[in-house]
């Protein structure tokens, strides 16, 4: 069972975990065992609550796909126990995050003093660079 918050937990058959052969290097274990873990979890046939499940349908994600569901792969620890432990810790915070609301952008105007400090910073420079310039007699 995953424990998304107080009231938001999936059951362990809502998550399909598959163990397979991580890529790269790896000497001698590399070809022999599957520490690598393939997590799978189906967005509309969860039992999560529907605003989630809505604000994760909208989210642009590369880890899920068109038919909602959701796959992470993770291979980063030599052991398959860490590697689970990643994939659903990963899975937790990509729920947690579509349910972030961000704050509305107010289009603002810059100050009329701080226009002013700019042109003025503009203008020293400006001043500055034409006294490098070579001096004509």
């Amino acid at each position: 069972m995953l424990v998304i918050s107080n009231s938001v937990t999936l059951a362990d058959w809502e998550i399909e975990i598959n163990a397979i052969r991580s890529a790269g290097n790896g000497g001698q274990n590399v070809n022999k065992v599957a520490t690598a873990i393939h997590l799978r979890f189906d967005i509309k046939r969860s039992s999560l609550p529907a605003i989630y499940k809505e604000r994760l349908l909208k989210l642009s994600d590369s880890r899920i796909t068109t038919e909602g569901v959701i796959v992470i792969k993770s291979q980063e620890f030599r052991t398959q126990v860490q590697n689970k432990e990643a994939a659903l810790e990963r899975l937790k915070e990509l729920i947690l995050s579509a349910m972030v609301v961000q704050k509305k952008r107010r289009a603002t105007k810059p100050t009329l003093g701080s226009q002013r400090r700019r042109m003025d910073g503009k203008s020293k420079r400006g001043e500055t660079k034409v006294l490098r310039k070579k001096v004509d007699y």
